[in-house]
């Protein structure tokens, strides 16, 4: 199979071969990996109880699929990712924000991907074959799957839809053994080791865990569904069966993962760490199993969040080439994984990474989806390019090629949400305006969306896509 060559540039219609039930392959085959079932792990590991974590991670799964889901529909009818799309809204320039929020939500789950999954294999290795637990084995486990991960990201989307193909059923397979495997230990009572409540109080600590566990993960896709629905057609698929299918991807794709983390985190007692405890409590007939679900699961679930950086780079680097972009992100996303490694506590470093990077998100999101109600769909897809094509000018160009009214939107959101996020290591000043509870993601999203509006209302920021818009602008927009 030949190695993309295309980037984030338009996709041209004759390639727009995919549908609705490759993009459910894709989100629940990328997903069924440790990286995301390790936070299924958090909330017990927060003190939470057991129908209290599977709560937090239901809601805040659901909540954040209703809120992401739609951006979907905007690649369909772009042709082109995310974070170039963006560009209606913030302009050619603008939409550089898109591509760092989207940079930096890969790279993180990227590198939390190949770290924990890392850690599984080391420990199986150990209690299969006697390897020790060296810094030589997870160097060379880490740097394995880091290999495995840059060739298929840079092969591109063909590839990586055919592994997810098989991971959606492997994976589920494996899983579906993980959970005879641990049945017999599962345990209902609290986690010994957690010492109570994380924030002190119930409410605080369900909340915490419904956006760190549950919301984190929708939230991690909303630069990188475009990546999937450009290869769609609008002429071929209509808008309602892509938002059903991105509905059913994300949301089994992310509880079914989740839910068996938090399942094992019993079973395994795993309170204050999950890959050791997990491995300790493995049967000896689930550790092969174990080993595959670790190895090839974090390989295609970092593969695709490697590929949505190589095009976030390419987007903000448009000399380079996806396939450099691909292979320059990869060496970063290393770098984190063995600063993660040897560096970070893997529940707190988890938690940080994960609100942060919500409070950032969010408003992005809002007001790139307050753009797309406010244009009825219609894009002009040739001025989005206007960047890539290192040029001037087009609908979108706004001033100097940024739209000051939606940056500063995000800005002040983005902002607002930082100074309400409580860490483990850091609490906001606006924590006291919300009681202590951790209300970042929603104060972020609510200002961010609320001053755009206002703003956008007051200087008309919305352009108007030109009469001369292609016929196949205009089928996808009433698709």
């Amino acid at each position: 199979m030949p190695i993309e060559q295309r980037g984030v540039d338009t996709v041209p219609d004759e390639e727009r071969v995919s549908g609705p039930r490759d993009l459910v392959s894709i989100l629940l085959g990328s997903n069924l990996c440790f990286g995301v079932i390790v936070f299924g792990w958090l909330p017990p590991s927060f003190g939470l109880g057991r129908w209290s974590s599977v709560s937090s991670i239901v809601v805040g799964t659901l909540a954040g699929t209703a809120l992401t889901a739609p951006l979907a529909l905007i690649s369909l009818r772009t042709a082109t990712n995310l974070s170039t799309s963006s560009g209606a809204q913030f302009g050619v320039r603008g939409r550089l924000v898109g591509s760092l929020v989207g940079l930096l939500l890969a790279l993180g789950y990227t590198a939390l991907t190949v770290w924990i999954g890392g850690d599984v294999m080391v420990g199986v290795l150990g209690r299969l074959f006697g390897v020790r637990a060296s810094d030589m084995s997870y160097g060379t486990v880490y740097g394995l799957l880091a290999a495995a991960t840059v060739a298929g990201a840079v092969y591109g989307y063909r590839v990586l839809l055919a592994m997810s193909r098989i991971l959606a059923i492997g994976m589920t397979a494996l899983l579906a053994l993980g959970v005879i495997a641990y049945a017999p230990h599962f345990t209902t009572a609290e986690l010994p080791g957690t010492g109570g409540y994380l924030l002190g109080g119930y409410w605080p600590t369900w909340l915490l865990a419904t956006v760190a566990a549950g919301l984190s993960g929708p939230i991690a896709f909303i630069t990188l569904l475009g990546d999937y629905t450009r290869y769609i057609s609008p002429a071929r698929h209509s808008s309602r069966r892509v938002l059903h299918a991105t509905w059913l991807g994300l949301t089994a794709g992310l509880l079914i993962p989740q839910l068996f983390g938090t399942f094992t985190a019993y079973a395994a007692h795993a309170a204050l760490d999950y890959a050791g405890p997990l491995v300790s409590a493995s049967p000896s007939w689930y550790l092969v199993p174990l080993l595959l679900a670790a190895s090839a699961g974090s390989v295609g679930n970092a593969g695709l969040m490697l590929y949505s950086m190589g095009l976030d780079l390419d987007a903000i680097l448009p000399r380079a080439s996806r396939a450099r972009a691909t292979c320059a992100v990869a060496v970063v996303a290393t770098i984190c994984v063995f600063a993660g490694h040897y560096t970070w506590d893997a529940q707190s470093a988890m938690t940080s990474f994960v609100l942060l990077l919500t409070a950032i998100g969010t408003p992005w999101a809002v007001i790139t989806l307050i753009g797309f109600a406010r244009c009825r769909g219609v894009y002009d897809a040739d001025a989005l390019q206007v960047f890539n094509r290192r040029a001037r000018g087009g609908i979108y160009w706004y001033r100097g090629g940024w739209n000051i009214v939606a940056t500063a939107s995000w800005a002040i959101g983005a902002g607002t949400g930082l100074l309400a996020v409580s860490l483990p290591s850091y609490e906001g000043p606006l924590l006291s305006l919300t009681g202590g509870v951790d209300c970042s993601f929603l104060l972020s999203g609510a200002v961010g969306g609320a001053v755009y509006l206002v703003l956008a209302r007051h200087r008309g920021a919305q352009p108007r896509v030109a009469s001369s818009t292609s016929e196949s602008q205009r089928a996808s927009a009433g698709s």
